[in-house]
């Protein structure tokens, strides 16, 4: 069945999924009411063409500015830099920051073609220049992998002139986390990124 085969494809291109959930997905289609089926389709076009980037940050958003940058009692001389807007959603979660933020939109990785042109850094550049000063800290959120440390040198030696703290995010032993079970590489980051007690 071509029309099964075709949708079934389509599904493979969501990530994380694979080829059962994606045939599963598309019998589900089938056996799916017309009327569901038109809200979902109507969905995806309104969420495609009405949702878009934040002016100020580059977080998604159906307005001009996003939630957390229209919120003016946020700490605008703190931006936070992630790698995709589900980061700033994990980061909110946790309470605990209420700076602004940054996204990146992904990270440099040259392996996958992904350079500096790739990602919202040219938006972040003008963002601090246009800030006079009054931005006192980066902190670079990204993952603690090849790709996120490399945009995380990448960003420090372009902006270090500009901001007068650049942090990054502190890796290592998760709470809860047993030492003897951890890799070398996490205990290494856990070792070089010990705090005063």
């Amino acid at each position: 069945m071509k029309a099964l085969d075709k949708i079934t494809t389509l599904f493979r291109r969501f990530p994380g999924v694979g080829p059962k959930q994606a045939e599963r997905f598309a019998l589900y289609v089938i056996k799916t009411p017309d009327v569901q089926i038109e809200e979902l389709v109507e969905a995806l076009r309104t969420v495609k063409s009405s949702v878009g980037y934040c002016r100020e940050c580059s977080n998604y958003t159906e307005e001009e500015l996003c939630p957390i940058c229209a919120d003016p009692s946020r700490n605008r001389s703190v931006i936070c830099v992630v790698s995709h807007p589900q980061d700033v959603a994990a980061i909110e979660k946790s309470k605990t920051f209420n700076g602004s933020y940054h996204v990146l939109h992904g990270v440099i990785s040259p392996m996958d073609g992904v350079n500096q042109e790739g990602l919202r850094l040219n938006e972040l550049i003008e963002r601090v220049r246009k800030a006079s000063g009054a931005v006192t800290e980066l902190i670079i959120a990204t993952n603690p992998d090849t790709e996120g440390e490399t945009t995380a040198i990448y960003l420090t030696r372009l902006l270090k002139d500009y901001v007068p703290g650049i942090t990054r995010i502190a890796c290592g032993v998760p709470l809860g986390g047993d030492i003897d079970y951890m890799d070398e590489v996490t205990l290494g980051y856990a070792m070089k990124g010990r705090t005063k007690v």
